[in-house]
């Protein structure tokens, strides 16, 4: 990567200069991540190996767990190691590559969020037309797009981040590397970059968050015609699904529709999209969903059963 600037290596502030909380935090997030990990693993081989669990929705909710599980990664263990460490220093290319996973990872999250959506809607309000329109392939050919579609914005996100100068403090103030904490470094005039940050990342989420929530809106209208056990079971699941949109844009939208500025809960915000979310919607959708516990109860009980007749 060509470095327009005179700094190699960038160094974090983390969440805390303080040695007792950094342990503090060290203890927390190890913690989340295990939880993290364990959860969305769960998860991704439940849906893998059931049979029960082959419906579209799942599909999604698959590569949901699989983009939580490489969000968290990609952020939760560099935190936790820094907190103990002397210094927290990462070279330019390192640090580009992290902000280009990071918008990878976080877009596609967006995506499949819209595409659970999209399927609770035909699922809901053309029942008749439902096995038509979400076919294997329809999924399949949405995911690609939604990768191919995650990755231009990287790829946009990188070309902004390339052409910030650096030469003076490289010191930041951050748990992570993003293109905001970046803009408070670079050399330059950054009012059209930061626009065109809010542009790329920002109405992104803004967009998807809009669209989601008239889509439950009209999901929400159309449940008057449905029985009382049917609307009860919709319900429950767009109700899973809108608590995972609140918790995921609601961070989103706070991080990249603002100037580059520190506020007093910037920081606390931006915890609970990276390492919060990823934690939080496995358990959203496991203990408000009674097929994927059956499903988990089905499975472990069948995998532990076969390993007690050995």
């Amino acid at each position: 990567m060509k470095q327009n600037n005179s700094v190699t290596e960038f160094i974090l502030l983390g969440l805390t200069q303080d040695p007792k909380r950094q342990k503090m935090v060290f203890v927390i997030f190890f913690i989340f991540y295990v939880g993290t990990l364990m959860s969305n693993l769960l998860i991704i081989m439940t849906i893998k190996f059931s049979r029960t669990l082959g419906s579209p929705m799942y599909f999604f909710l698959f590569y949901l767990s699989l983009v939580d599980t490489c969000f968290s990664t990609l952020i939760a263990p560099r935190l936790i190691v820094d907190a103990l460490s002397a210094k927290k220093s990462i070279s330019y290319n390192e640090c580009l590559t992290q902000v280009f996973a990071l918008h990878l990872f976080g877009c596609m999250e967006i995506f499949v969020l819209v595409l659970m959506a999209m399927d609770r809607y035909v699922a809901i309000c053309k029942p008749l037309n439902y096995a038509t329109i979400m076919s294997r392939q329809v999924c399949i050919f949405l995911i690609v797009l939604a990768w191919i579609g995650s990755f231009i914005h990287s790829m946009a996100q990188i070309i902004l981040a390339l052409r910030l100068p650096f030469s003076g403090s490289n010191l930041i103030d951050h748990y992570c590397y993003d293109m905001q904490p970046l803009l408070k470094l670079a050399c330059m005039d950054i009012y059209v970059m930061n626009l065109l940050v809010a542009i790329n990342s920002g109405a992104l989420c803004a967009i998807s968050f809009i669209i989601l929530m008239i889509s439950y809106i009209v999901i929400l209208h159309s449940l008057r015609n449905h029985s009382a056990k049917g609307r009860k079971k919709a319900l429950s699941t767009c109700t899973s699904h809108v608590i995972v949109v609140v918790l995921s844009f609601g961070p989103c939208i706070f991080i990249y529709t603002r100037p580059p500025t520190t506020f007093p809960m910037g920081k606390m915000v931006e915890v609970l999209y990276t390492i919060g979310t990823p934690f939080l919607n496995p358990l959203i959708y496991t203990l408000r969903n009674a097929e994927v516990k059956n499903a988990m109860r089905k499975l472990w009980h069948v995998r532990i059963t076969s390993e007690s007749k050995r």
